[in-house]
């Protein structure tokens, strides 16, 4: 498993291993700990955003070390996802802290070199609009490049190389749902609120929305295998155009995951909430794969009647509210 695996994504279990990392990685460890603790902080937002993702779905995303670590272990969807969003985590997250102004080695993005943003590009001299590029904007190139090098550890010898390759696509399908999808903000300057001068500067997407986009890949990720070079991963399936960098990869079909099995890692779905009138995967008989659920009122306390107190508390009672709750057999 790769040194980057999100499994072992905390600064001390990373930096504990720097015998088994390549030489740049090793000197990160000794003489850059504050860029560790934020490779750590974007795993963890990662996982986080993937138990939101599959809240709903037989497997969640669950992060119990011994089952999460036997999905890493296997070519499949899940894993994919997993790798890619781990990888988009820690992109965003160390591009965040560099905006932040909390890593001495980055700050905001330079700007000097790039063209106008393509909304104002259009705008002549004659509209009376200036703008330039001004403000904080994200450095992304520096959270992609730190990215890269800590989720793209090689892996120990003895692994196959195919391996290699597919988790090295999606952890680059990850970083790219980050960088690709830059939004330009602009902010007017002007007497009287006219907007005689517009300051532009570039912002990373919300990480809910590389979540959404991520998820749209897994579900329509392509099957692969590799070529007779070992070098090459070729799509399975007639006329399957080749995967793109942005899409997702796997080689093998996922379980089902209906039934614990330490194996592959699956919990099983008995005692997990499903919705009784959806159709969708959060459906009762998708998610408890057809053994049936059970309907239970539970009593659970909640804020209500809330009011706003000038200035600035919000106070709220507690309330007991009955709710009925579907739960599979």
């Amino acid at each position: 498993m790769a040194v980057g695996s999100p499994l072992v994504m905390d600064p001390n279990s990373i930096c504990r291993k720097t015998k088994r990392l390549a030489g740049k990685q090793a000197e990160l460890c000794q003489t850059q700990p504050e860029i560790v603790n934020e490779v750590a902080k974007g795993a963890k937002l990662g996982v986080r955003e993937c138990q939101y993702q599959f809240r709903f779905r037989r497997w969640n995303c669950t992060s119990q070390n011994k089952y999460f670590g036997k999905i890493l272990q296997q070519d499949i969807r899940e894993t994919a996802f997993v790798y890619a969003i781990t990888a988009a985590g820690v992109t965003h997250a160390v591009t965040q802290a560099c905006s932040m102004g909390e890593l001495l080695q980055c700050g905001c993005e330079a700007t000097r070199s790039r063209g106008p943003p393509p909304h104002l590009a259009s705008i002549g001299p004659t509209e009376g609009v200036k703008w330039e590029w001004g403000g904080c904007g994200d450095d992304v190139e520096f959270g992609y490049e730190k990215s890269k090098q800590f989720m793209d550890a090689r892996r120990r010898k003895g692994k196959s190389d195919i391996r290699t390759l597919i988790d090295l696509h999606n952890n680059e399908a990850g970083r790219l749902a980050v960088k690709n999808y830059m939004r330009t903000e602009c902010k007017c300057h002007g007497l009287s609120g006219s907007c005689t001068l517009r300051t532009c500067w570039k912002k990373m997407p919300h990480f809910r929305e590389v979540g959404d986009r991520l998820l749209e890949r897994f579900n329509g990720a392509s099957k692969v295998m590799g070529g007779n070079d070992g070098k090459t991963l070729i799509p399975v399936g007639q006329n399957i155009k080749p995967p793109d960098k942005q899409d997702l990869i796997y080689s093998a079909e996922s379980p089902d995951f209906c039934l614990p099995n330490r194996k592959t890692g699956s919990l099983g779905t008995r005692g997990r909430m499903c919705n009784s009138t959806a159709l969708d995967v959060s459906g009762c008989d998708l998610l408890c794969c057809e053994r049936g659920y059970r309907d239970e009122t539970v009593v659970l306390e909640e804020n209500c009647l809330c009011r706003f107190h000038w200035c600035c508390v919000v106070q709220c009672k507690k309330c007991l509210v009955r709710k009925e709750l579907s739960l599979c057999h």
